[in-house]
């Protein structure tokens, strides 16, 4: 079986794949690069044990970080616990299987390559990829699969929390679909703005990359909120939290 470790700025993803590429489970942790391989084991093992998993299941591991400091941690604890040495993506010997077509491919961060890979086995292209996470970003697939480039913009929980700190008399407030689009109070009028100011972003932005790019293209979202957001614009065609993880899996399975 594989261990894929998907290590994000918020969160690290666990996730176990059995040969045929079925998920036999999946856990987070917030991301702390100060967490040890030992605090690892000791709670991953934990709960694959409730998933009637053992350690000596797992033969092969694979790392995407965009988090460098969590590296070290998460290949001791695939080496130490797991016994297999894991495929690191970014490491000049993996084999992605696809070009990256920007001015300095090495600032692209892995987790937007693993996403291209799946979303392009899943949905051909040429596609979006709209992945909404720490930042929410567009990524551009061409239809070889070939990752063209990209847009980054503030997530919607950081614009959240800028709101509130920014302003001393706007409260927090929960990412939700509010009835209206006029808000007739603070509330309200913020949820509208978070809201429907994000879906009003999608639509525009993806309006202009396929007016640049100078093709239709299907929208693929993915992160927390991909669901979410899936009934509220109909510019995106699906949403597929888990890209990362079956990204990472093909990528195993290519380079096994």
């Amino acid at each position: 079986m594989l261990l894929a470790i998907d290590s994000g700025n918020t969160n690290i993803v666990f996730a176990i794949f059995d040969d045929d590429g079925e998920k036999r489970g999946e856990w987070r942790a917030s991301t702390n690069a100060d967490r040890t391989a030992d605090e690892y084991s000791v709670w991953l093992s934990q709960l694959m044990e409730e998933n009637g998993l053992k350690r000596s299941d797992i033969d092969a591991a694979i790392i995407a970080t965009v988090v460098p400091a969590t590296l070290f941690s998460l290949k001791s604890l695939c080496q130490r616990y797991f016994s297999c040495d894991p495929l690191t993506i970014g490491d000049a010997n993996i084999d992605l299987g696809i070009d990256v077509l920007v001015d300095h491919p090495s600032e692209v961060g892995s987790d937007r390559l693993v996403n291209a890979i799946a979303a392009h086995d899943a949905h051909g292209g040429p596609l979006i990829i709209l992945d909404f996470g720490t930042a929410t970003t567009f990524d551009v697939i061409d239809q070889n699969g070939n990752y063209y480039g990209g847009v980054i913009a503030p997530g919607i929980n950081l614009s959240l929390e800028a709101l509130h700190q920014a302003a001393a008399q706007l409260p927090r407030v929960a990412v939700s679909k509010p009835d209206s689009v006029i808000g007739k109070s603070t509330v309200p009028a913020m949820k509208s703005g978070i809201f429907w100011g994000y879906v009003s972003m999608i639509e525009g932005m993806v309006r202009r990359i396929e007016e640049e790019f100078g093709a239709k293209m299907n929208v693929v979202a993915t992160g927390g909120l991909a669901s979410f957001f899936l009934n509220a614009t109909d510019c995106i065609s699906a949403a597929d939290p888990d890209l990362t993880l079956k990204g990472l899996y093909l990528i195993h399975k290519r380079n096994a």
